[in-house]
């Protein structure tokens, strides 16, 4: 497996230890006689959790994304461009997407109908470049996807990391109008990407 694969992985792996941070453990569990015998410092590791964790949260994503464009970088300047790594990237990115905004909602910092209109455009983009791949077609990211990707980064960040550092300087909820931005992209995108590639997608489902 080459370098920009492995890359490609960890970023998958990182999605884990990410949950872990950003959403405290349940209640349930924390008060079992099991649990806290087996970890005695539980509550004190969720209370860390509760009060931090959305910045050791914030750092992961962050790290997640900046990788995501160091393989791809690598794998085209390496010439190491593989079928294992066209899968894994892109969903790599929507792993790392849907999960964030998952625990965003269970935080209660976004609303749920803007995660869902992200995670389903990608579901849509994801499910239409597998059956073009099953046909031998390559559909790549076009200029609107990656302006999307980079809007949704910025805004998850900041929402992760609670408004900072603009809540300290400003009354403006930044993170809140950067995820209604990030909306509205990714659904111009999903339209740009269906009007792109209509005519292929249309002759490989048919």
């Amino acid at each position: 497996m080459n370098l920009p694969n492995k890359i490609t992985i960890t970023r998958i792996f990182l999605i884990p230890l990410f949950m872990i941070f950003i959403i405290p453990l349940p209640t349930f569990l924390i008060d079992s006689v099991f649990m806290n015998s087996v970890i005695p410092n539980l509550k004190d590791f969720n209370n860390l959790i509760n009060n931090y964790g959305h910045y050791f949260g914030a750092i992961i994503f962050i790290i997640a994304a900046t990788t995501d464009s160091i393989d791809g970088y690598l794998a085209r300047k390496t010439n190491q461009i593989t079928k294992l790594g066209i899968f894994l990237d892109p969903i790599a990115d929507k792993l790392m997407i849907t999960a964030a905004l998952i625990a965003l909602c269970q935080r209660n910092q976004i609303s749920g109908w803007a995660a869902m209109i992200i995670i389903g455009r990608e579901f849509i983009v994801t499910g239409l470049r597998l059956v073009a791949a099953g046909e031998g077609i390559i559909i790549s990211a076009g200029k609107w996807g990656k302006i999307k990707m980079i809007i949704q980064v910025i805004a998850v960040s900041l929402a992760l990391l609670d408004n900072f550092p603009f809540k300290y300087f400003s009354t403006i909820p930044v993170d809140k109008i950067l995820i209604f931005i990030a909306v509205i992209v990714t659904i111009y995108s999903g339209y740009d990407y269906i009007k792109r590639n209509f005519k292929l997608i249309h002759n490989t489902v048919d």
